[in-house]
């Protein structure tokens, strides 16, 4: 529907650039969205997002800057942001913390230590021009390699979900927890991974944006924490746990992404792109709770 919609707003909206940017646009928030699925599956939640993606990118300048080979410092900013997830992990299984409020801490906390180890700026990886490729490369000249790396990722994941056993631990954990721990489930290493498994897509993305940017910026994925989650629940994720797919999540991300390209080449004010993005997030949660009391 909204395809169609800004067809007719834009002669724009249908050429092959503009629907390769919005595929672009998607890869990031698309990867994270589905880290963050596998953790509201199990009735979790992850507000540090964005602070861990952008410590990534920071950890990867630092060691890139310091004479460590791009590729090694590449492997160092993922580890940093899994082991971010790890912490996420062990906050809400060992110390029985709420997740709201782990990852509120957290995301606090990060966004703290990026400032400090950066002195609040940015890291350029002025020596690495083939970093840049990573994000603005494309196959074919055609298909950016983000949106490969989102190919790539939404289908591990989904084959993980859908396929395997740890898949159908995630369902049970989320849909009822005692009664999975009852039947031999170990609740807290089942959450323990799924919340390091969010930290490195999470990581994974921030080194993205970072190619993008080619640097890694201390302010970096203000908000994108709200945008994953927000595509999340646009595909049907529940909130509530045990509800879920990969594939939901990625249209649910393309959705974010047509919208707010739309209303640009519609020249719509950005304050008035966020009341639509707000109302189409509300709109889409209310017209999946009708389907679900019709079936």
């Amino acid at each position: 529907m909204l395809c169609a919609f800004f067809s007719i707003g834009s002669p724009y909206f249908l050429s092959v650039d503009n629907l390769m940017t919005i595929a672009l646009q998607t890869a990031v928030i698309g990867i994270m969205a589905i880290g963050v699925t596998y953790v509201i599956i199990t009735a979790g939640i992850d507000l540090s997002l964005g602070s861990v993606m952008a410590f990534s990118g920071v950890c990867a300048g630092i060691a890139a800057t310091s004479g460590i080979p791009l590729a090694i410092s590449i492997m160092i900013g993922i580890a940093a942001a899994t082991a971010c997830g790890m912490v996420s992990g062990a906050l809400v299984t060992k110390a029985g913390i709420p997740p709201f409020i782990a990852t509120l801490g957290l995301m606090m906390s990060v966004r703290g230590l990026n400032m400090v180890l950066t002195d609040g700026r940015a890291i350029y990886f002025l020596d690495y021009p083939v970093f840049r490729m990573l994000a603005h490369g494309k196959l074919f000249d055609v298909i950016p390699y983000p949106v490969i790396y989102l190919a790539v990722v939404a289908f591990i994941a989904a084959y993980i979900l859908r396929r395997t056993v740890f898949g159908r631990y995630i369902y049970a954990v989320g849909s009822n927890e005692e009664a999975a721990r009852l039947s031999g489930i170990n609740v807290q290493r089942v959450k323990l991974m799924v919340y390091t498994f969010c930290g490195l897509l999470t990581g994974i993305a921030g080194l993205i944006l970072a190619a993008r940017l080619n640097s890694g910026q201390p302010s970096a994925g203000v908000s994108y924490e709200l945008e994953a989650i927000a595509a999340v629940v646009i595909g049907g994720t529940s909130l509530a746990g045990g509800i879920g797919t990969i594939g939901g999540t990625v249209i649910g991300a393309f959705i974010m992404s047509v919208l707010k390209n739309g209303l640009n080449l519609m020249g719509v004010s950005q304050f008035w792109q966020m009341v639509a993005t707000g109302a189409v997030v509300v709109a889409a949660v209310y017209l999946d709770n009708l389907r679900k009391r019709s079936v």
